[in-house]
Order: structure tokens, then C-alpha cells, then sequence
């Protein structure tokens, strides 16, 4: 094998690890913003019980757009991916 191919090689293992530590430090963002959506609920909660059935339906609405980014992060490196 030539110089060339091998280096062709490694610049393949290269990027298909990359995607993975891009991914996992992509993930850190929606991991922290479900955080403070349910942490903001609990307070809300625990501040005003009567409303919780309103802001139940915020906090879901809240988790399920921050789990949407989680989700395109995921797939985003499979589309444009080789």
C-alpha cells in the first residue's frame, strides 16, 4: 500500500470518531435546557399548586423542543455523513 492510501485511511477513522465526540458534546446543550425546564416546573409547582396542570403542559411542550435539537444533532451526521 502506498503513503497516500494509508493516509486516506486514517482521515476516514478520523472523522467517523469525530462525529461521535461532536454528537456527545452536542448532546451537553439539551441535556442542561431539560434540566431547567423541569427544574423551572418543580419551582412553579411548588410556588403556585393550583397551576400545575397549566404548567405541566409548558414543561412538556419545553422538554419536547429541547430533545429536538438533541435528536437533529443525532441525525444530522448520518445525512451529510459519507
Amino acid at each position: 500500500m502506498s503513503a497516500l492510501q494509508n493516509l486516506a485511511e486514517v482521515n476516514v477513522n478520523i472523522s467517523g470518531n469525530l462525529g461521535s465526540i461532536g454528537y456527545g458534546l452536542a448532546a451537553i446543550g439539551p441535556g442542561i435546557g431539560v434540566g431547567i425546564v423541569w427544574a423551572s416546573y418543580i419551582q412553579s409547582t411548588a410556588r403556585q399548586p393550583e397551576s400545575a396542570g397549566l404548567t405541566r403542559t409548558y414543561a412538556f411542550l419545553g422538554f419536547a423542543v429541547s430533545e429536538a435539537l438533541a435528536l437533529l444533532g443525532f441525525v444530522v451526521p448520518f445525512i451529510l455523513g459519507n
